[in-house]
Order: C-alpha cells, then structure tokens, then sequence
C-alpha cells in the first residue's frame, strides 16, 4: 500500500529559466522512512511544498491516502505560548462552544507527549525549550492534527548529537506506531542511519532511487553532487580545500579587496564583554549571567552551546537586538554597550544571522537590493554602478541566479546564505558575527561558507562563531567557550582533538569536566 504516489511532477517558478521539478515520479510506501537527498536547490523543499499544497505544480499527478503534516526547518511556533497552547493552536477544544479549554488542552497535549516519549512539559513557554525540545512541540502539532504521513526539513541540522539520536528514536517509534515520514537531508551519514530508501535530487531532476541497505555513502554523494572523492565526504574542513580568491576582480569605484580588512598592530582585542548580564523581565534567572571574553585580530572565537543556554543571547547582544542589563562590550578600546544597531554598523560590526530569512535578508525585495542595503550611501542611484557591484559580489561567491531582479525568495538555503556573506563581508571593517552560519546547508554549500570564514580570519579579522555545531567550532576556531545556563562553562584552546569534543560536550549539559 503506497502513502504517497507522485507521477511526472514539474515546476518552474516566474522567471527562471531551469525547472525546480522536472517530470519526478516517486512513492512513499506505508510504514517506511524515505530519504530525500540532494544539495541546496536541487528541488527538495519545492516537492515537498507541492505535496503540503503550499503551492501547486505545473503538471503532474499527486495521490495523498492520508493526511500530510511538515515539520518545516524553521519552526513555526509562538514563543510565548505554552507548549499546549502551541500543539492545539487553530484546532483549539473549547467549553460552551466559545471558551478556550485549557484543561482539556493540557490533556490532549499530555496524551499525545506520553504516547511518543517526548521529554517535553505541556506548561512551559516554547521560549524555556531547547531546540530538540522544540522540534517535539512540531511533532506533537501534526500528531495533534491526525497526520499519518509526516515530512521533516532538515530535522537535525540545528541538533546536537545527543538530541539526533533521540530524534531518531521517536521516528522509529512513529512508524511502529503506523506512520510514514519522509525525511529531507543531505546528511549521508544519517541516511544510513535512519532511512529505508533514498530517492536522490539534482538539479530539480531525480537521479536514482535505492535501498539504503544496498548503496554506500560513496554512491550517495556521487549522485547528489557528481564525481567525488571518498575524501571529500568529510564535513570537516581541510586546509589544502581553501578557496582561491582573485583580488584583482574588483569593478571600478569599489575599493573593497582583501588587503582592506583591518589588521591589528597591537594585542589589544578588538571586541570584548566584560562581565556582560541579561536579564529578562519577570524572570530570576538572568540569559546571561557575568560572561567575559575577548577576541583578537586574526582568530576565531567559538561559542559552543545547546539551544536555550544563552547562545542566541550573545548573538543579539553581539547585534545590538539586546543590550545588557550590566557590564560593558568594547570595540577597540570603546564602549559600545548602548549603540543602536545602526551605530554599531558604522562602528564596524559585520553580522550573519542564524535566522537567514527573518532577520538576514529582506524575503520579497530583490536579489539586488538585497545586495547593496548597506551601500546606499556611497553608490547611490547609479544603476550602471548598482548592476557591476551587485554582479561582482554574485559572480565572487557563486550566488546561483539568472536575474538579480527576481525575489530573494527564489533562492536556495546555501545561496541565500551566500548573498548575505556577499552583502557582509564588503561593510566588514575588523569583527564579524557568524551564528549557525551552515545550518540547514548542503556539503558543497557549508564548505564554501567554512572556508570564507578561515580567509576571514587570515586576513586579520576578529571572528566570533556561535554554532551547534561541535565538528563545525572543532574544524575551524583557535578558542571554544562552552555555554551552559547562561554562563561560562568551560574555555579551551582548541587542540582539535577528541578529548575536547568530549570535554566540550560534557560542559554542554552542565557537567564539570577535570
């Protein structure tokens, strides 16, 4: 008995020239987990859109026996909500016909919460849970709705390790428990894991459909990306893989080269916190409690953390979206404590958000203005200048579009996340901010975004890296601090061995290491 059957499915969107879908035609069987594997824009997401009835195909056939729910890869909650407030939120029971039923809500959430294992608690505020913990609330959501087929976008791509498995367990308990999931990822390692089969994308085509106990990663990888070497799997990252970049491909008027990024002639750092405090109205615990640091010209600080310890605290700090209740930051030598994010841009600050899409990019304005926002004072309205700087930062960092007209929209998680370092890194003057900078991202796509990171640092800049992303800090950082509860707990100089990873990962969940 088939879930799902998808027969010849195409899609273009306006303005493109090569279709997202192009004539795919697979299944998803009953009880059975189905892999959807291919790099950034190969045409996952729009499939998987088309078969939620987000939108709708150009041709094709689509036959739905059962009803599809999406835990989509950025969460779609109320952070002030109750974790019952959010599981039964627009399906709401009600006493007397009108009257929201909490208790009742309570109850159904507790249901569905015992009967999947989930660690969660119906009272708290979505706010209060980690990520992992979050993504049970989505879960629980589409249960709530009835769903018996379920499809998660890219479910572990902001996990830790730890929580993976744990996510893995509960889909293992789910198709026990008669339901069928499809599973997007690019992440080889885990569709040996967890999947039966894998139907692999590229370029808005299907390659091959196989069983997942009679292909190898090697065989994986080829079909999602071409001819690649066994080497080339690794998702750490390697010195002999650096990117190249030609300065000399700078268009007129824009003074912008590699050689311009501030370089210290002196060991004073270039941005620290001095015993930094958050705190949060109504709440006695602070989001930030005394944390000092500092980070130098040349080197790249890491902030290793599960969700809800404090590491989107320091990103909006960092950002200026929050300012302390106490302490001070400093920039060369001045407090900055205070300035507004627009002040702080002048000062200097550089910033890549880990929310691409709320808060890195402008989703309905264009590719190009996108692009230049930060410019505007110095290019102004010479479109002749406006085209050759938008199309050099396009050209430089391999932004895959057509049209610099179209939407922002249109663009793919990696190359999305390749316009905001286009647009970042040309403002950078000394520091730069990078949160969660591969989430979601495919090999060839974080490979990329890693390495302009370390050419960042080559070339005297201050980088600070917050990421959940243990192999990711490991790879790249001089110097890992260990967030937990808000607080330092633990700073290392990285050896990039496996007794830090060890050590690091204890610290994360609150264990003093010796």
């Amino acid at each position: 008995m088939k879930a799902i059957e998808i027969r010849n499915v195409c899609k273009t969107y306006i303005g493109k020239i090569k279709k997202a879908n192009n004539n795919i035609s697979l299944d998803l069987n009953r009880g059975e987990i189905l892999c959807v594997a291919g790099e950034n824009g190969a045409g996952k997401t729009t499939l998987m859109k088309i078969l939620c009835g987000l939108i709708k195909q150009d041709s094709g056939e689509i036959i739905k026996h059962g009803i599809i729910g999406m835990v989509h890869q950025h969460f779609m909650l109320f952070g002030d909500f109750t974790v019952a407030e959010n599981i039964v939120i627009g399906l709401e029971p009600r006493k007397a016909g009108f009257f929201f039923n909490a208790k009742e809500a309570t109850a159904v959430s507790q249901k569905i919460i015992s009967e999947n294992n989930f660690s969660i608690k119906t009272n708290l505020k979505v706010n209060e849970l980690t990520l992992g913990e979050m993504q049970q609330v989505e879960i629980c959501r589409i249960l709530y709705r009835n769903a018996d087929i379920i499809i998660l976008d890219e479910p572990t791509s902001i996990l830790t390790e730890k929580e993976s498995l744990s996510l893995f367990n509960t889909l293992k308990n789910l198709i026990n428990n008669g339901k069928s999931i499809i599973l997007i990822t690019h992440k080889l390692n885990e569709i040996k894991h967890i999947g039966d089969r894998v139907a692999v994308l590229r370029q808005g085509e299907l390659v091959d459909i196989r069983d997942v106990n009679k292909v190898d990663i090697n065989e994986i990888a080829k079909m999602m990306i071409g001819e690649v070497k066994p080497e080339d799997i690794s998702h750490g990252f390697k010195e002999s893989n650096k990117i190249q970049i030609n300065d000399n491909e700078i268009i007129n008027n824009i003074s912008f080269s590699k050689d311009n990024y501030y370089k210290s002639k002196d060991s004073n750092p270039v941005i620290s916190f001095e015993n930094i405090t958050v705190m949060r109205s109504g709440q006695k615990r602070p989001l930030l409690e005394n944390v000092s640091f500092a980070v130098n010209s040349g080197e790249i600080l890491g902030f290793a953390g599960v969700g809800g310890n404090g590491l989107g605290v320091i990103e909006a700090v960092l950002s200026g979206f929050l300012h302390p209740e106490s302490g001070r930051i400093m920039h060369k030598g001045m407090d900055i404590s205070g300035l507004s994010i627009r002040k702080l841009r002048r000062q200097g600050l550089a910033f890549v958000p880990a929310d691409r899409i709320r808060v890195g990019s402008a989703l309905e304005a264009s590719i190009e203005e996108n692009i230049i926002i930060n410019h505007r004072n110095w290019i102004g309205k010479n479109k002749s200048l406006i085209k050759s700087f938008t199309m050099n930062q396009i050209n430089k960092f391999n932004i895959d579009t057509s049209n610099i007209n179209e939407k922002a929209s249109t663009l793919s998680g990696g190359n999305l996340q390749k316009l905001i370092l286009a647009r970042e890194t040309v403002c950078l003057k000394d520091y730069i901010v990078f949160s969660e900078p591969t989430w979601g991202l495919d090999f060839t796509a974080s490979q990329f975004i890693l390495r302009e990171i370390n050419e960042l640092k080559k070339c005297g800049t201050a980088v600070i890296l917050i990421s959940t992303n243990l192999d990711e800090l490991i790879a790249l950082t001089d110097r890992i601090i260990v967030m937990y509860r808000g607080k330092i707990a633990g700073h290392y100089i990285n050896k990039g061995n496996d007794l830090i990873k060890e050590k690091i990962g204890m610290n994360m969940q609150g264990i003093v290491s010796e």
